[in-house]
């Protein structure tokens, strides 16, 4: 697991069924992975697919997942091997939420998370959700 920021993790699959004590949220992005987490840790999962093209819709609503529940909790974002699905979604909330322009956010999770290989499309997607967000853009069905 890696740190990204105080209160934001990227990991994976293993990581996700033992979150260490400090983490209280995990969000699980992998499609294919099912996993049980310790009951005192807040879990919700939203499903994308490996090495494949975001979609609009389960963006936003992981960067709403994240942004719901960072206040109150330490929080990881999951994939199979924490390194695409994950690394993407935290990125996405940076952008969208915390205000980083994408090459930062970029930068700066792939300094944290070593090997992380965003999605496809993703800058894209990215600039799409954070319009809706600011309520300029509805998402596409894509």
């Amino acid at each position: 697991m890696h740190m990204i920021n105080k209160r934001l993790l990227v990991g994976n699959a293993d990581d996700a069924r033992n979150p260490p004590p400090q983490v209280g949220a995990v969000l699980m992005v992998a499609e294919e992975q099912n996993v049980t987490v310790p009951s005192r840790v807040l879990y919700a999962k939203i499903p994308l697919k490996e090495f494949g093209e975001p979609t609009a819709s389960a963006l936003f609503e992981a960067v709403q997942w994240i942004e719901t529940h960072l206040a109150d909790h330490r929080l990881m974002v999951c994939c199979r091997v924490g390194m695409g699905r994950s690394v993407s979604v935290v990125i996405a909330y940076l952008c969208c939420v915390e205000g980083m322009p994408y090459a930062d956010a970029v930068k700066l999770v792939l300094t944290r998370r070593p090997g992380g290989m965003p999605l496809p499309r993703l800058q894209e997607v990215v600039e799409g959700v954070c319009r809706r967000r600011r309520g300029g853009d509805s998402l596409s069905p894509s």
